[in-house]
């Protein structure tokens, strides 16, 4: 059972780490910089946490750190993990509720995104204020344990928004631009076809992506206060514009856009002091 399997990976943790985290923080494709700033209390591999799945993707090393960042201690994971990798929702979101299980209250999740929104430009950053998932499942399937959460947990104010708040108030005193729109969740790996970009613009979609739906139910079950923050990576309309794009062009958008990510959560995390 999964409760059974959470419970050896974080008595696991618990043997090897003292240290108590007040707030989690997953980054997206090309964000680990985000993490360079924390002092490391503890970093351990995923692969030594029993039952913890690995990630294959590039970027996502695979690590939970513990750490103090900007003086709030945290718990990152250093590695996320996709339903496109062949692993389960149950599994994909394993790493949220242990964050959720080590006791953390807030979780900063960041991501990067095809934009749907014409106004959108690479490189701009977009606060998740809702989601569309049309993924082929939901890591709430199957059957309820209610020590883990609610059978039916609301999704009415998934994206806290006091953090949202925060998150605009950081952004204009720094006089970085975030925009706000809705996180259309794909199951990937291909890259979406013009039609389809354009079915998920008509259906209220600003920006589409291959992960964060998930990560994010699963923390409402938990009841974390949970804020998402996506990055611009590509373009997706207009159509006529459009380019090929591959995960090479993709990355290289992303570092050039990075510190101005990296600036925000810093401005957030001082908030949470």
């Amino acid at each position: 059972m999964l409760y059974d399997k959470l419970q050896d990976a974080i008595s696991f943790i618990n043997k090897n780490v003292d240290f108590k985290p007040h707030v989690g923080i997953i980054p997206g494709t090309g964000l680990n910089g985000i993490l360079d700033e924390i002092k490391v209390e503890e970093c351990i591999p995923y692969a030594e946490i029993p039952h913890f799945p690995i990630p294959t993707v590039i970027s996502h090393d695979g690590q939970l750190i513990f750490g103090t960042y900007r003086g709030v201690s945290i718990a990152a994971l250093k590695g996320r993990f996709h339903f496109y990798e062949g692993i389960e929702h149950e599994m994909v979101t394993f790493g949220v509720r242990i964050l959720a299980m080590l006791g953390i209250k807030q979780l900063l999740i960041t991501n990067i995104t095809g934009s749907l929104n014409p106004v959108f430009k690479v490189g701009d950053l977009i606060l998740v204020r809702d989601h569309i998932n049309l993924q082929s499942s939901n890591p709430l399937r199957g059957v309820n344990d209610d020590r883990l959460g609610p059978r039916f947990p609301s999704m009415l104010r998934a994206y806290d928004p006091s953090l949202q708040k925060i998150a605009h108030q950081v952004a204009h005193s720094l006089s970085i631009p975030l925009q706000e729109g809705v996180y259309v969740s794909m199951n990937g790996p291909s890259l979406e076809t013009p039609a389809e970009y354009n079915f998920l613009s008509i259906i209220g979609g600003d920006i589409v992506g291959m992960s964060t739906v998930s990560e994010v139910i699963v923390a409402r079950q938990h009841g974390l206060e949970t804020l998402v923050i996506s990055m611009v990576s590509n373009k997706c309309l207009p159509i006529e514009e459009l380019k090929e794009d591959s995960i090479e062009i993709i990355l290289k958008n992303v570092s050039q856009a990075a510190p101005k990510m990296k600036m925000i959560i810093d401005g957030i995390v001082d908030h949470l002091k």
